[in-house]
């Protein structure tokens, strides 16, 4: 039961039940199924898909699109470490944000992770392992 119903039944029951307006008082009653009923109305309302970003969304933009250019620099694969050695606007940025980042731009197919000896390194290029992770869910 999703809560749109729970509300729905409970406004349903109590503005059918004529012991709970006695018991509660006819004004307190009114009061109690009104705001079930705003509630309810409140959950069946879709919301909203224009929301602004926020500043770390905006920030993280400039971000990945710092990382993007220093990937283009380069011709051979950086780990995160390297990554940071080649560009200054991330070096203030824990690895696991970088990484975030870095598994953001895989989704979209930007950027390529490969491992050699455990380690991991990335360039520019869709990642065809992710793409396939992706698919199969």
């Amino acid at each position: 039961m999703t809560k749109r119903e729970m509300y729905e039944t409970l406004v349903n029951f109590l503005f059918g039940n004529d012991a709970f307006v006695a018991d509660m008082g006819a004004g307190l009653a009114e009061e109690i199924i009104d705001k079930l009923a705003a509630e309810r109305d409140r959950l069946s309302r879709p919301s909203t898909a224009d929301r602004k970003p926020t500043a770390t969304q905006i920030e993280n933009e400039g971000f990945r699109a710092a990382i993007l250019d220093a990937l283009g620099t380069i011709s051979e694969p950086v780990t995160i470490k390297g990554l940071v050695e080649i560009c200054s606007d991330i070096s203030e940025l824990s690895n696991q944000r970088i990484t975030h980042l870095l598994t953001a731009l895989r989704k979209e197919g930007k950027v390529k992770r490969t491992y050699i000896k455990k380690v991991a390194y990335f360039e520019l290029g869709q990642d065809e392992a992710y793409t396939a992770e992706a698919e199969a869910e």
